[in-house]
């Protein structure tokens, strides 16, 4: 696949460098059935490429990304039976019933997907500006690095406009922090990027209109490393963090994440998996703007 409809794919130092560019602006970068594929196979062709040390995911237009897709047109088409519909709904337990559908459809486009690019063989740096919101936080996570410029912000507001604890792969606590990410996760308040440096969730924090240019900047310091050493790095710190634990608390919160889908099946008699007015819950659509979290002060819901 070498021609992308959701992405860019461009290289930089004869290829030393390889950006991917979430290109889907119009929707705020939302990630859709096709952006996904797209992307794994993008990360594949630049893993395959010998000539590539660092690969940079960055987002194309106002924001990063804001999260799964929805509702939009393209998303709607794609899950239907028309000629739109994306072949990867009628298998990965497409064609299973009940919960066990949602449940295999999302561990292998969700959570098995970004526990790959997690272990992608280069070292990846997320370049981030604006909302990186619920499933934007996954991509971002995915990556070694991450930088960012002023206007970036941090949330996943999915628990109280949706009912569901939190996206796919549940990294919240290893990033955030426990205390953090409760909070964060139930009120579906924004953390700043001010904040983010200082608990060294992210590593830089660049002058607006100037991320593009730095990044590269960055990247190409990276590059100078030797890249078994870096590869080596990147693998030992991540079994660290496996060692301790986070291979396994992904899957145990991906569990509860299906676990929390089927409650909101139950309830509903199997028309929705998250909760809706007539569930009690909110109409996600009419959620307003996500706020930012406060150290002094009580936002009423």
């Amino acid at each position: 696949m070498s021609d992308y409809r959701f992405l860019r794919y461009e290289e930089i130092d004869d290829a030393q460098i390889v950006r991917i560019g979430l290109n889907r602006p119009r929707q705020r970068n939302a990630q859709h059935r096709g952006l996904l594929v797209e992307l794994n196979d993008a990360f594949q062709r630049a893993e395959r490429d010998d000539r590539v040390k660092v690969v940079v995911l960055h987002g194309i237009g106002t924001m990063f990304s804001s999260g799964h897709d929805l509702g939009s047109t393209e998303a709607v088409a794609e899950r239907g039976t028309g000629p739109e519909r994306h072949p990867t709904f009628d298998g990965h337990g497409g064609a299973r019933d009940g919960i066990e559908q949602n449940w295999l459809q999302e561990y292998h486009f969700y959570l098995s997907n970004t526990r790959r690019w997690r272990e992608l063989r280069k070292i990846t740096i997320a370049s981030v500006h604006g909302g990186v919101i619920a499933a934007g936080l996954m991509l971002m996570w995915a990556c070694d690095l991450i930088v960012a410029d002023e206007t970036a912000y941090f949330a996943d507001p999915v628990a109280p406009r949706l009912g569901v604890s939190g996206v796919e792969y549940f990294a919240h606590p290893w990033e955030w922090g426990s205390r953090r990410a409760k909070d964060l996760l139930m009120t579906g308040d924004a953390m700043g990027v001010d904040e983010a440096y200082e608990i060294g969730a992210v590593n830089k924090v660049f002058p607006a209109g100037t991320l593009e240019d730095n990044t590269v900047a960055f990247a190409r310091r990276i590059c100078a490393v030797p890249t078994a050493a870096s590869l080596m790095i990147k693998e030992a710190v991540n079994q660290a963090q496996d060692n301790m634990g986070f291979h396994n608390a992904l899957q145990g919160s991906f569990t509860l994440h299906e676990l929390n889908h089927a409650q909101w099946g139950v309830l509903s008699g199997g028309e929705s998996l998250i909760a809706t007015p007539e569930l009690g819950g909110r109409d996600w659509q009419e959620a307003g703007p996500i706020r930012p979290t406060s150290k002094t002060e009580v936002v009423a819901p």
